[in-house]
Formats: structure tokens, C-alpha cells, sequence
């Protein structure tokens, strides 16, 4: 499911090896945990995975796609919730998650059905219909991982998913990242 060839990537015109020829196989079914201390290259690893850097050397494989070569089809894979939820402030919550849902072409009745059952789990129902620069950062968190749920990705990369949620709240992601895994899916988080 996510493969990586000898990537790295080097900051400060080459002063800085921020990632240093990491060789990853990672097959469907599996939750990869990725470990480190701060500074260790986790978030620039994502960020090569994901595209919103490229790396130096190396090759990113989603599905068998090589994400670099074919980038679009490599991003209806997965789904990506970064450490720092940076979405629109001045939209409405369903009005996000319907963007969202449009972006990969998830009929309306799914992603209806979609978005009552992870509004439930994450208990966000009330708030759906309020704009979002008036959500705590906790609430913003659920929102971006019910947007990175509602097309049903076959990798679900996290990025310190865990920060701003409550215990409950966890504990319902835990749940969902084990439920992917039973189905097949792949769970790659950072922490």
C-alpha cells in the first residue's frame, strides 16, 4: 500500500539531512506507527508522502503509484490529516465537508450516510452547521479527520493525530484506525 525507495531530503542548501534514505514497505491492513523524537524528519517524511514536498532522491509508491509521477491518482488514495488543522475559517462545517466530499466524487447519499455516522462518533452534530473560525481547535481537529474519512481512503496518514482531542475522542479514532486496518485499509500515523 505505501512504499518508499530511499527517500531523503536535505534542508539548508544541503547543510541539514532532515531525512537520510528511508526504506519503508507497508502493506494493507497494517496501523504503521511512526516514532521519533521532535526534529526527527517525521512531519518532512509525511509531507514527501502526501506531495506537498518533493523529496531529493528517493521514490514515494501509493498503491503501486508512483506518487511523483502520477500524483492525482496517488491522492484518490489516501487521505491526509496534518498536526495542524489549516482549514477555511469563514465556511460552515457541513459546508466543508461537502467540498471536501466533492473533491473525490462521493455521491451525495454516501457521503450523507458518511457524514451522520463520524458526526455521531465524534460528537459534532450540533455543530456542523456553525462556521468554523468559531470552533475550538479541538472541534477543528474533528472536522478534518471526518473530512479525511468521508471518501473511505485506502491510506489514512495522520500526522500527531491525537493533539486537541478530548479522551473520548481518542478513543473513537483508535477505534476507526483498527476498524481500517480489519478492512483491508492502511493506518500510517506519526506521533
Amino acid at each position: 500500500m505505501l512504499k518508499l525507495q530511499n527517500l531523503s531530503k536535505t534542508y539548508s542548501k544541503g547543510e541539514v539531512k532532515a531525512v537520510d534514505n528511508i526504506n519503508l514497505d507497508i502493506k494493507p491492513g497494517e496501523i504503521f506507527g511512526f516514532l521519533g523524537p521532535n526534529g526527527a524528519g517525521k512531519t518532512t517524511t509525511i509531507k514527501m508522502i502526501v506531495g506537498l514536498l518533493k523529496p531529493d532522491d528517493g521514490k514515494v509508491y501509493i498503491n503501486g503509484i508512483d506518487a511523483w509521477e502520477n500524483p492525482i491518482e496517488a491522492k484518490k488514495q489516501l487521505s491526509f490529516v496534518p498536526d495542524t488543522p489549516e482549514i477555511y475559517d469563514k465556511l460552515k462545517g457541513i459546508e466543508y465537508l461537502n467540498f471536501i466530499a466533492d473533491m473525490y466524487e462521493v455521491p451525495r447519499e454516501i457521503r450523507r450516510e458518511r457524514m451522520e455516522k463520524y458526526l455521531e462518533i465524534f460528537n459534532l452534530k450540533d455543530a456542523i452547521g456553525d462556521i468554523i473560525g468559531s470552533y475550538s481547535h479541538g472541534m477543528k481537529q474533528k472536522l478534518v479527520l471526518i473530512s479525511a474519512l468521508i471518501h473511505e481512503p485506502n491510506l489514512f496518514i495522520l500526522d500527531e493525530p491525537m493533539v486537541g482531542l478530548d479522551p473520548k475522542s481518542s478513543f473513537q479514532l483508535k477505534e476507526i484506525m483498527r476498524k481500517r486496518c480489519h478492512e483491508g485499509k492502511t493506518v500510517f500515523f506519526s506521533t
